[in-house]
């Protein structure tokens, strides 16, 4: 009789929360399943419930990578700004998208609103989230200038996701002037 060895892969945690966010991406939180996940992850249906409590738990810990991945692109592109006319520009281009603007990432982070207001645990994470925007805007703004500016980044994302043209870069521009100046 052959015994069968078992794969050890010590990232393989890292590897389904990875995954779970492609799912989540397309699927929606509604339609992530384990077994979804597990098959996306090329993993036994058992590492699921190994490596996590629940379902939920898989979720949050994806929701908390996305926030992770995101919030350190948005402190690199502030922080490579040398002075504030150049932190200016890189919240427009936060705002307008070649920062971390992508319609996966968009999805994603829409369906974490959604999932919050079902699961009040994740208000937490998502107020680390953008304490962690406004602590690499007031790197350039002061703190008041810095939470208009995460308001207006959130909004106005959230309406060109909608559209792309919805707020031209043009009017985007001249408004972080408006409020930085």
């Amino acid at each position: 009789m052959t015994k069968l060895s078992r794969r050890y892969e010590p990232d393989r945690r890292n590897r389904i929360i990875a995954t779970a966010l492609d799912v989540i991406a397309e699927q929606g939180v509604a339609g992530t399943t384990h077994r979804r996940i597990a098959e996306a992850a090329d993993v036994p249906l058992g590492s699921m419930t190994y490596h996590f409590a629940s379902l939920e738990e898989v979720i949050a810990e994806a929701f908390k990578q996305l926030s992770q991945e995101i919030s350190e692109s948005f402190r690199i592109t502030l922080e490579a700004a040398r002075n504030v006319e150049e932190a200016r520009e890189a919240v427009v281009r936060i705002i307008c998208g070649d920062v971390w603007l992508t319609d996966r990432n968009m999805t994603l982070q829409l369906e974490l609103y959604a999932y919050m207001a079902r699961h009040h645990e994740l208000k937490s994470l998502v107020a680390d989230w953008m304490a962690r925007s406004r602590a690499a805007l007031e790197t350039h703004f002061d703190a008041q200038t810095a939470r208009a500016l995460d308001s207006i980044i959130e909004g106005t994302t959230i309406h060109n996701f909608a559209r792309k043209d919805l707020i031209p870069i043009g009017e985007v521009r001249a408004l972080i002037a408006k409020v930085t100046s």
